[in-house]
Formats: structure tokens, C-alpha cells, sequence
């Protein structure tokens, strides 16, 4: 897997669990396994799995940029990559915090 494909997937990755975690209130009848299955992901995209691999590539790609193997800009979208996944819901929270403010 290069670079791109893991930035842009940790990217992907951090909007589809920042989008799963802003939804609150009662889910639609018949939709129980749906809500099960949106959050199954978000525990695995948040949790410990994703935790270690987080830290793996983060040691990886420093090791690599280090090294001189990869572009330090390249590399920096990796590790702001994985501060956007863990930090979705932080990042929500202050936007609808900021729409509040605007909008009353």
C-alpha cells in the first residue's frame, strides 16, 4: 500500500466515523442491525485495532521519512490523517458548537 492510499484512506476513515458519531436520537424502526453495523465500524475505526495501527504506521512512516525515503510532506499528511481520525468527534462537537453560537 503507498502513501496516498493510506492518507487518503485515514482520511476517508475519519469522516465516515465522524459522520456515524454525529447522529443522535432514536434510529427508525427495523433499522437495528443498520445502527449494529454503524457501530461495529465506528468501534473498529476508534478503537484498539485501529489504535495500534495508527501507531504502527505513524513509526513507519517517521522511520521512512528519517530515513529519506519519503517526502516529509507526504508524511506529515499521515500523521495529521490520524489526528483527524481520532479527533472526529472533538472536530464535530466544536462545529456544531460554532453553528449554535451562529445560528441563536
Amino acid at each position: 500500500m503507498n502513501l496516498k492510499t493510506l492518507a487518503s484512506t485515514l482520511i476517508l476513515s475519519a469522516f465516515s466515523a465522524g459522520a456515524a458519531h454525529a447522529q443522535t436520537g432514536s434510529a427508525p424502526r427495523g433499522s437495528g442491525p443498520i445502527v449494529a453495523a454503524v457501530d461495529w465500524v465506528q468501534a473498529t475505526l476508534l478503537g484498539n485495532i485501529a489504535t495500534t495501527v495508527a501507531v504502527i504506521a505513524v513509526a513507519i512512516v517517521g522511520f521512512m521519512m528519517l530515513s529519506g525515503r519519503v517526502n516529509w510532506r507526504h508524511g506529515a499528511m499521515v500523521i495529521v490523517g490520524c489526528f483527524v481520525l481520532f479527533g472526529a468527534t472533538v472536530i464535530v462537537a466544536g462545529i456544531q458548537t460554532a453553528a449554535q453560537l451562529t445560528a441563536g
